[in-house]
């Protein structure tokens, strides 16, 4: 069993999700590290959960930065459901050319559509190899490897993407391929943003418009990983009190780091976090052989 998971423990770990959560760096992978440098058990179901659970802090800062495009999707979704509905009425009445109207495509409304399809994968993926992934993935070694091979996946993300699809013309096809390639992020140090805005620029969607689609994805993911964790806190080494600063922490720093990102991308090819990401890799590497840090 880990020591007790403090009040600095949990400050330190708050300020990690909230800066690494939407950055290509893997959030999942950054956290892991500073629990074996803060000297927790990494594949403690406790530690483990806490992780998961202040990743509210950083949903509620993503519904809060894109509070009006959330209203927006969710009305254009309400009303589509009802326009189909009453398109296929007229077209069984016999009347066609109203039911075309009717059924127009609305660019808010397949986007939501492509924000549920394209969260579904790695929530089915996350349920299948829950055992897999709180367990035998939550090690040192897997994070330094994933953190210097999936370099490869960005660099070629940017490097064959055409930038030509914005956020208005995404298909459900392409969500759903962004979809499957986030179901990689539930390998500590792939990085879910990481592995989302890679997959969309590989098929021609722009950088900016990659990188909301992976802030909206966060909401389904990251609200289930945290829900699925909440039956795994363990009191005696994580205390409540904890839990509520590291969230608040998280959803400060979250915050900032959304208004950061974006206006990044606008103007930097994601491959600017490769650097880094190769850094980080070696040095946790480093950090391994010389026992500084134990891998789970």
């Amino acid at each position: 069993m880990s020591d007790a998971l403090g009040y600095t423990d949990a400050i330190v770990l708050g300020i990690v999700e909230g800066l690494t959560e939407f950055l290509p760096v893997s959030s999942t992978g950054h956290l892991t590290v500073t629990e074996g440098l803060l000297g927790l058990k990494v594949d403690d179901p406790a530690v483990t959960a806490f992780t998961a659970i202040i990743q509210f802090g950083a949903i509620v800062a993503t519904f809060l930065y894109f509070r009006q495009d959330f209203l927006r999707l969710a009305k254009a979704w309400g009303r589509g459901l009802l326009r189909h509905l009453y398109g296929r009425q007229l077209r069984r009445k016999g009347n066609p050319a109203m039911a075309e109207m009717v059924l127009r495509d609305d660019p808010d409304y397949r986007f939501s559509w492509c924000v549920l399809v394209g969260a579904v994968p790695v929530i089915v993926v996350a349920l299948i190899f829950k055992d897999l992934i709180t367990g035998p993935l939550r090690n040192l070694w897997v994070v330094a490897f994933a953190l210097i091979g999936w370099c490869a996946v960005i660099y070629l993300g940017e490097a064959r993407g055409t930038q030509k699809v914005d956020e208005d013309q995404l298909t459900i096809r392409q969500a759903l391929l962004i979809g499957l390639a986030q179901c990689a992020s539930l390998v500590p140090g792939v990085s879910r943003s990481g592995s989302t805005i890679a997959a969309g620029m590989m098929m021609g969607v722009t950088r900016v418009a990659a990188t909301r689609l992976s802030f909206f994805l966060a909401i389904p993911v990251l609200t289930g990983a945290g829900v699925s964790q909440l039956g795994e806190i363990d009191t005696s080494v994580v205390g409540w009190g904890p839990l509520f600063v590291g969230t608040l922490v998280s959803f400060v720093v979250a915050y900032a780091s959304i208004a950061w990102l974006l206006k990044f991308v606008s103007s930097h090819p994601i491959t600017a976090f490769i650097p880094y990401r190769i850094f980080a890799g070696f040095a946790v590497i480093a950090l391994l052989l010389t026992n500084t840090i134990e891998a789970t």
